[in-house]
């Protein structure tokens, strides 16, 4: 049996660096993962989904240039950009165990499986270790409907060889909104069916609307309140039945796709083995990242039952993690605003408080909201819609909460969230010069108003 001070399962950005973390400071590191080596959002997640998002934008761009100089509208070849995705994807897996194997980390590739509360079985090996981190990110969540198994995920999704010209999009959050514009403007019909009256919900409820009359202007059919009830046929030729307000529906299609939410991926690990406590959200953390039933055990990424499901907030749980396995319990989690971008077309993006948490919190705040399209940012390229609200505590003058939609709201976000960490106060931005013009630019007209 090998013995190691730390067993790492996930190699996402959580879990690769914790385990960087701990074999810098000279403890033996043993890194397990069912799937290819990088994790998801290298592969499976945000990187390629942003691949076929920007060749979207550029059919988007055109489009809302025909007759003014732009003549020909260009189209998406579904193989060759698949084709430039996979150069990106693909060298990941061997690089990464590449990357381990310099830095001595010694890497399984199997099914982690606890056996005991110190031990962890690989393939046909068992591996003890003193302290563990599980950083195995999400999976779909089960629908529990006849013929799911017809569905594919968005791993599916990301890897088609070829696009249907129709499919469906089960869910309202940010899978199914991106997907959609992807394969809209590659060519498909685009029906998206969410169980709830309102999709993307954890956004500004006002620009969702905008983004929503947006996209079914541009042709993309968004049901809400609508629960799918079965799916049934086969492959290229499905029928997806749902119920809305009372009636029952079904829709023809040639691929319907599973975008309605995930789950922690925790199944095959036995942790009650290792007696590790499990919350609706993943493993349950203390403040240090640590199972709040087994000290030996941390929790970092989309498993734990912490923070939002988003990459930079992954790799930042692992740090506290890597610091807590070396140093002991010295680093906590620290609540801090984290923005958060759904890239549709145009992109959305939302950092702090929402108006409705505000109010539920009793916070005393200006609103500012006000839509953009005719801005020169937004009217230079012909942007259909574009828009924003801010919140600002009327006492302090300190941003509360940033909402955009538009193009370049992705990177606007970010001096937003600058501002909120750093504390700078909104009139110390408008006092400041930017480069004109910008969208950077619009953010001292935002909050003038």
């Amino acid at each position: 049996m090998q013995t190691v001070d730390v067993i790492v399962i996930g190699t996402g950005s959580a879990g690769k660096t914790a385990a960087e973390a701990a074999r810098k400071a000279g403890k033996s590191v043993a890194i397990i993962d069912k799937r290819p080596f990088g994790g998801t959002c290298s592969q499976r997640g945000c990187d390629p989904k942003k691949i076929l998002v920007g060749a979207a934008e550029i059919i988007a761009r055109a489009s809302y240039m025909a007759g003014k100089g732009i003549d020909r509208q260009p189209t998406i070849n579904w193989a060759d950009l698949m084709a430039f995705k996979r150069t990106f994807t693909e060298p990941i897996p061997d690089n990464t165990v590449e990357k381990f194997n310099e830095q001595g980390i010694r890497s399984y590739h199997g099914v982690a499986t606890f056996v005991s509360a110190d031990t962890v079985r690989v393939n046909d090996e068992e591996i003890k270790g003193e302290q563990f981190v599980i950083a195995t990110g999400l999976k779909p969540m089960p629908l529990g409907i006849p013929g799911e198994e017809l569905l594919i995920d968005s791993t599916g999704f990301l890897n088609l060889d070829e696009l249907p010209d129709e499919l469906v999009l089960v869910g309202g959050g940010y899978i199914a909104f991106e997907f959609a514009n992807v394969a809209m403007r590659a060519g498909a019909t685009v029906t998206i069916i969410n169980d709830t009256p309102r999709p993307l919900s954890g956004f500004d409820p006002d620009l969702v609307g905008m983004l929503v009359k947006e996209m079914e202007a541009a042709g993309i059919t968004i049901l809400v309140n609508a629960t799918v009830s079965a799916i049934s046929g086969e492959k290229g030729n499905l029928t997806v039945d749902y119920e809305q307000d009372g009636k029952k529906v079904s829709v023809p299609t040639k691929l319907v796709v599973h975008a309605a939410g995930r789950v922690p991926d925790i199944d095959e690990l036995a942790l009650d083995k290792a007696n590790v406590e499990v919350g609706k959200k993943g493993v349950v953390v203390n403040a240090f990242m640590q199972s709040v039933s087994n000290p030996a055990v941390y929790a970092c990424g989309d498993v734990a039952e912490k923070g939002l499901p988003l990459t930079p907030l992954a790799s930042y749980e692992g740090s506290i993690v890597g610091t807590n396995l070396v140093e002991g319990n010295t680093k906590q989690y620290e609540e801090r605003p984290i923005p958060t971008t759904v890239y549709t077309i145009p992109p959305m993006a939302s950092v702090g408080l929402t108006e409705e948490k505000a109010k539920e919190q009793g916070k005393p705040v200006t609103v500012s909201c006000k839509s953009t399209t005719d801005w020169y940012t937004s009217a230079h390229i012909n942007e259909p819609v574009s828009g924003y609200k801010l919140l600002i505590d009327p006492d302090t003058d300190a941003i509360l909460g940033a909402h955009l939609l538009g193009e370049g709201s992705d990177e606007l976000i970010n001096l937003f969230t600058v501002a909120m960490v750093h504390h700078i106060k909104a009139t110390d931005l408008v006092n400041t010069i930017f480069a004109y013009p910008t969208r950077s630019s619009d953010l001292k007209s935002m909050l003038k108003d």
